[in-house]
């Protein structure tokens, strides 16, 4: 890239910062923290980091999506995806879908991660038995489920720190 171009890339986002257009900001730093997860290897080897990734990609949404990271062995990022999207309430979730994707990106383990719009970001006992059930269907392919996040607003909790998983 040619010194011209990087000053107008960065000349356009000064732009929609001044004319206070969030959601393009948010898209910017959403593409930068997709690269850096795929460039850096361990970009997500922190509790930390995998709450402010997932902070940034699922609050504020109105609706529930229900998301996966897939990992290679040495628990490295392959892929991110939305898997389910649902209501005010609830997402349907197919642990048959979770399972073929997660052999479509050929991943070792698993994090999963949704949404409460709610604010609220205590699982429910559907959220433990789903969980439960992923676990069980993901291990029949040699697949670990090492987390699972509820986003609620400012607020991740991990299934994992709390005993759940």
């Amino acid at each position: 890239m040619k010194t011209n171009q990087l000053k107008i890339e960065f000349e356009s986002d000064l732009t929609y910062a001044a004319t206070g257009s969030d959601d393009a900001i948010i898209a910017r730093a959403l593409a930068i923290l997709d690269k850096r997860i795929r460039v850096v290897g361990d970009a997500m080897s922190s509790p930390q980091a995998v709450r402010d990734y997932l902070r940034l990609r699922l609050s504020g949404l109105e609706y529930e999506v229900f998301c996966i990271m897939f990992l290679d062995n040495q628990h490295r990022v392959i892929g991110f995806e939305e898997m389910f999207r649902g209501t005010l309430n609830q997402a349907s979730v197919y642990p048959r879908e979770v399972v073929k994707a997660a052999l479509a990106h050929n991943a070792a383990a698993v994090l999963l991660a949704h949404n409460h719009p709610s604010g609220v970001a205590e699982p429910s006992r559907a959220d433990q038995s789903l969980t439960d059930a992923l676990k069980g269907a993901l291990a029949l392919v040699d697949v670990r489920v090492l987390d699972h996040f509820i986003v609620a607003g400012t607020d991740v909790l991990s299934f994992a720190e709390r005993g759940l998983i």
